[in-house]
């Protein structure tokens, strides 16, 4: 679903553990109690829920060390109801790590959003996808307008994030965090791949107000 980019075949498994001990040396040079912080445990104020897509690695493009973002990716940065896995970290981050922000993090280019927006068959892949797909027809008429098919994609991506945002208002684990008083915010944001810069859709929740009805749950 995505073109190679730049050349990695200098990458090899060997590197990556040689890598490994370049990391340490150098941590330890800035700090030697760096691990022996680490290991003390994790308080991060964010819960980024971003794509799995490799260009977009959360603590690098905002400048944040480890233990700082709690973070889960999947194809497409989706929040899907019945995703154990999603609602499993969901839950930890809220309640166990008592997170402040949680923000869905998509990206312009996103493989999973153009794959999505065609008839092609991928394979298992097409069942994770039908969901974008909602997403496309819930906004049929906005995105058909759009005659430019990468600026249709980049729409797609946005309206993506925002039904993402909706659906992790839906959550029982977010509605109950609110109902209990939590200072607890949802955010919607979109990373530039050929700017590096992350844009804000402005989508920010801190209560169930903007749903409707028939979503907002009580305990």
């Amino acid at each position: 679903m995505c073109a190679q980019i730049h050349d990695t075949s200098h990458i090899t498994y060997e590197g990556l553990l040689a890598g490994n001990e370049q990391f340490v040396q150098d941590a330890l040079k800035l700090d030697p109690q760096y691990f022996e912080k680490l290991a003390n445990g994790q308080k991060p104020p964010i819960l980024w829920i971003g794509c799995a897509d490799s260009r977009v690695p959360a603590n690098q493009i905002t400048n944040t060390a480890p233990g700082e973002i709690f973070v889960h990716r999947n194809i497409a940065n989706m929040v899907i109801h019945t995703d154990m896995n999603m609602l499993s970290v969901l839950d930890y981050a809220v309640n166990v790590l008592e997170v402040k922000h949680v923000i869905v993090t998509g990206h312009y280019g996103c493989g999973g959003v153009i794959a999505a927006m065609g008839n092609q068959q991928f394979g298992l892949i097409d069942n994770w996808l039908r969901h974008i797909k909602d997403v496309y027809r819930l906004h049929t008429d906005e995105l058909d307008a759009i005659s430019n098919e990468a600026e249709r994609a980049s729409r797609l991506v946005e309206l993506n994030v925002i039904e993402n945002v909706n659906n992790l208002c839906k959550t029982t684990i977010v509605q109950n965090a609110w109902n209990n008083g939590r200072n607890l915010s949802v955010h919607g944001w979109v990373y530039s791949l050929s700017s590096g810069k992350i844009t804000d859709l402005k989508v920010s929740h801190t209560n169930n107000g903007d749903l409707s009805d028939v979503f907002k749950l009580q305990k």
